[in-house]
């Protein structure tokens, strides 16, 4: 009991949360993350079409469901905070958040989280009446996923990364759920194994980071991390290195392996989908070396910093919508 005092005893509160305070704990730049919803329609899109559906319904209905899936995402990081607090505060970056700094109370936090979660699932009710049962059920699983995360995998060395990861398999089977489309097994595989490097990479990540802000005391590096994140101490260097390899490795096969088996409908001379390899390898190779060099502790940031990686994900992007609906299949 008295060592549960300690962990609630919060820092004084000074002066009223900002709106600022409560935009932070939504985590706006994770947003981006939601762009794995809109994957399974940007694919089916073309195919959706040309059995009679309507472009503008198929986009809106994806933007609905990655909007909610935004939301109840950010629900999401506010149950983590408030779970995370005391952690927080031991973290040289992380010790500012609203939660951890005091600035937002602990029933405030809730009721935000709970706000977030009544307002995401209430846009499903926009949604097309077919898709609207199986998007809200990927959401709910969604949310407990990420809440049992919260409360325990967390803690548990490779059940978090997978926790984690089935997360964003989650967000697929929404999005393609809200148009009306079966998810593909390479589209589930590729997600699975990209969200893994990315999980992988962030874990990694924190302790490059730290490291380079104890760069006097680097062989600390290693219980700061532990200090912030428990599942830390299962985890050393040299293991997250070899898994954000691995990880990458098969997620760039995987790949490699859709384009073989769908390429054929893109041949002029020889497979152009090929082309979409080389964006691929080079982006997520560039996300590794700026892991290793400690300058962000999160993939997510270095895709919306990087020009290099912003580089890579454009041309991909560009060379699969030029090749999706310039060629006929």
């Amino acid at each position: 009991m008295a060592r549960a005092a300690r962990h609630d005893r919060a820092p004084v509160i000074q002066g009223p949360a900002r709106p600022a305070d409560f935009l932070q704990l939504a985590r706006p730049h994770q947003w981006s993350k939601s762009v794995f919803v809109l994957v399974g329609p940007f694919y089916g899109l073309r195919e959706l079409a040309a059995a009679g559906a309507s472009a503008a319904s198929v986009v809106l209905a994806a933007v609905i469901a990655a909007s909610a899936f935004a939301l109840a995402s950010s629900g999401c990081y506010v149950i983590n905070d408030i779970f995370d607090r005391e952690a927080d505060r031991a973290h040289p970056r992380k010790k500012s958040r609203p939660i951890a700094a005091g600035r937002v109370p602990l029933g405030t936090a809730w009721f935000y989280a709970l706000a977030l979660f009544v307002v995401g699932f209430a846009l499903v009710l926009f949604l097309p009446p077919e898709g609207r049962g199986w998007v809200a059920l990927s959401m709910a699983l969604y949310v407990a996923n990420v809440s049992a995360y919260s409360a325990y995998f967390k803690h548990k060395v490779i059940a978090d990364v997978m926790s984690l990861s089935l997360g964003f398999v989650l967000r697929v089977m929404g999005g393609c759920a809200a148009v009306g489309i079966e998810p593909s097994v390479w589209l589930l595989n590729v997600t699975f194994f990209l969200s893994m490097f990315l999980a992988f990479g962030k874990r990694l990540g924190e302790r490059r980071t730290l490291a380079a802000v104890e760069a006097e005391v680097r062989h600390a590096a290693p219980a700061l991390a532990v200090a912030h994140r428990r599942v830390q101490a299962g985890y050393t260097d040299a293991l997250l290195q070899m898994a954000v390899v691995v990880t990458a490795v098969i997620t760039l096969m995987t790949y490699a392996l859709y384009v073989t088996d769908h390429g054929t409908r893109y041949v002029v001379g020889f497979n152009l989908l090929w082309l979409t390899m080389l964006p691929a390898t080079y982006g997520l190779l560039r996300i590794i070396v700026k892991l290793e060099h400690g300058v962000f502790d999160d993939p997510t940031e270095i895709a919306l910093h990087d020009r290099g990686v912003q580089a890579a994900g454009l041309l991909f992007a560009a060379l699969t919508v030029a090749l999706m609906w310039l060629l006929k299949p």
